[in-house]
């Protein structure tokens, strides 16, 4: 087949960083491509070059035998190349079609927004997707997984014939993927190129024809899918064999956490709650999984464990026997909680800061002698949380921005663990996380329980669930509809209860 993209000895270099080295692609016309690789390994960079997101290379880009060089997207867009990113680029205050057409925004006859044509446009693209958002709805008001489809909408509007997706399933639940691959198979069916990252292997061996790998921001192997397997292409991500994450079990301690008929409201909705009679209990030392479909109350019920739901809870939140209050997240993590969000561009980095303040963050007291910091201080705490959850960085003072998602991630979840927890939330805590990243981050969770910590744990992956827990509660529509220990939990019966009326 002809090539539709030519790259050719590719490099790019951040200060202290070569983030790609020397990389050489042909991209076929018509086909689906997935590119792996450990975080950090230069996907998304490769990809946010043939995109026109970053310039200012080595080497040469070609398109259809024609050599490029793109100053911004609008270059790219014009050659037919958009991307769907990983980390989402939405503006909150705006409606879902305003973002969707942002920047290409339709105007009538007079020159003003024709706001219903947009409107109906993005109604049709939500459909194409099975996607049940208004499109007046301000983006703000959507959950991650909701903003992930008008990314992916903002795309398909562009009718380009190359198409990049970087993790575009990360904060889709399962049904919402079968609905996305449902669109890949018809785009792929009028002729779309589609790059595809995905570290989900099973995602990577049921889509893609051509798999390249790269490691270190260099280019290990191209392949045809029907020559390799899943075990293959990890080993050649990570240069290693990964161990089979595998825990023995683990002997839950004293009560921690008592929960009981927790409900929180929802004003103006037909439902009238977000939560509803949510009782529970968790011990020192467990792991506790919270599965369910898209708006099931998942990140709702770690915000009301945190002191950060939109409206104040009913019903009793008990940690070591004292009945808390919470106020705000201040309170709960003087309380001896910390939660890891699920959205970490908007609620979890400060973009303009480097890496060791974003980790030192919430615990600059031990840092600080007679009310001034010192920076030495900040520095050793900063080293010590890069070092045991394996960051990749050139060193804590770069920007928390160079950094791969996965590596940010890490950054987050090292800040919280500095503040010394009792109980720790985990809302999604892998997503955007290569398979190696997350078997480091299973050994550190499993470590951290058998030492005593409280974990509850949320995510869209089944899998990671029944690997991590101890037991799993299910939620559906704000109710709780499951609650299995870890000999009772399978897939089948997880999805039975989420899906129960």
């Amino acid at each position: 087949m002809p090539s539709i993209i030519s790259v050719r000895n590719i490099t790019k270099r951040y200060p202290g960083v070569t983030a790609l080295d020397g990389v050489s692609l042909e991209i076929e016309a018509g086909r689906l491509h997935a590119i792996c690789g450990e975080n950090g390994a230069g996907k998304s960079t490769l990809m946010k070059i043939l995109a026109g997101v970053v310039t200012g290379f080595e080497g040469e880009l070609w398109v259809r035998g024609e050599r490029r060089e793109f100053t911004g997207t609008r270059d790219a867009e014009r050659a037919g190349i958009s991307i769907i990113h990983q980390e989402l680029n939405l503006v909150e205050q705006l409606s879902a079609a305003a973002n969707v057409f942002l920047g290409r925004e339709r105007r009538n006859r007079l020159g003003l927004l024709d706001e219903a044509a947009m409107d109906a446009a993005t109604a049709l693209l939500f459909a194409e997707l099975e996607c049940h958002v208004d499109p007046c709805t301000p983006v703000g008001q959507l959950r991650v997984g909701d903003q992930q489809l008008i990314e992916i909408a903002k795309a398909l509007s562009l009718a380009s014939d190359v198409l990049i997706m970087d993790e575009p399933t990360s904060a889709l639940t399962e049904t919402e993927v079968a609905r996305l691959f449902r669109v890949i198979e018809r785009l792929r069916s009028l002729g779309v190129t589609i790059l595809y990252i995905s570290h989900k292997m099973d995602e990577i061996f049921s889509l893609a024809e051509k798999i390249t790998v790269l490691r270190d921001g260099r280019l290990v192997r191209t392949v045809e899918r029907s020559e390799t397997d899943s075990r293959q292409i990890t080993h050649l991500m990570v240069g290693r064999e990964i161990e089979t994450t595998g825990f023995e079990p683990r002997t839950a301690g004293p009560p921690l956490l008592e929960v009981q008929t927790l409900s929180l409201a929802w004003p103006g909705h037909a439902r009238g709650w977000r939560l509803r009679d949510i009782s529970f209990s968790l011990r020192r030392g467990e792991i506790l999984g919270i599965a369910g479909l898209m708006g099931a109350g998942r990140t709702e019920l770690l915000e009301c464990l945190f002191g950060a739901s939109p409206l104040p809870p009913e019903g009793r939140i008990v940690l070591e026997g004292r009945e808390l209050k919470l106020r705000d997240p201040a309170e709960a993590r003087r309380a001896g909680i910390a939660l890891v969000t699920e959205d970490r561009k908007r609620l979890g980095l400060f973009d303009q800061m480097s890496v060791g303040e974003n980790i030192t963050l919430c615990e600059l007291g031990r840092a600080t002698i007679a009310s001034l910091i010192r920076p030495q201080r900040e520095r050793r705490l900063a080293e010590d949380a890069v070092a045991q959850l394996h960051v990749k960085t050139s060193g804590t003072d770069v920007p928390i921005t160079g950094l791969s998602g996965g590596n940010q991630q890490k950054a987050i979840i090292g800040r919280w663990l500095l503040t010394q927890p009792k109980l720790l939330l985990l809302d999604d805590p892998t997503r955007g996380i290569d398979v190696a990243a997350k078997a480091e981050l299973y050994r550190l969770f499993d470590d951290l329980c058998r030492g005593g910590l409280g974990i509850i744990v949320t995510s869209s992956e089944l899998p990671e669930l029944l690997t991590l827990c101890d037991r799993i509660l299910v939620l559906c529509e704000g109710r709780l509809t499951g609650d299995f220990s870890r000999a009772e939990a399978t897939e089948q019966r997880i999805m039975e209860a989420a899906t129960r009326k």
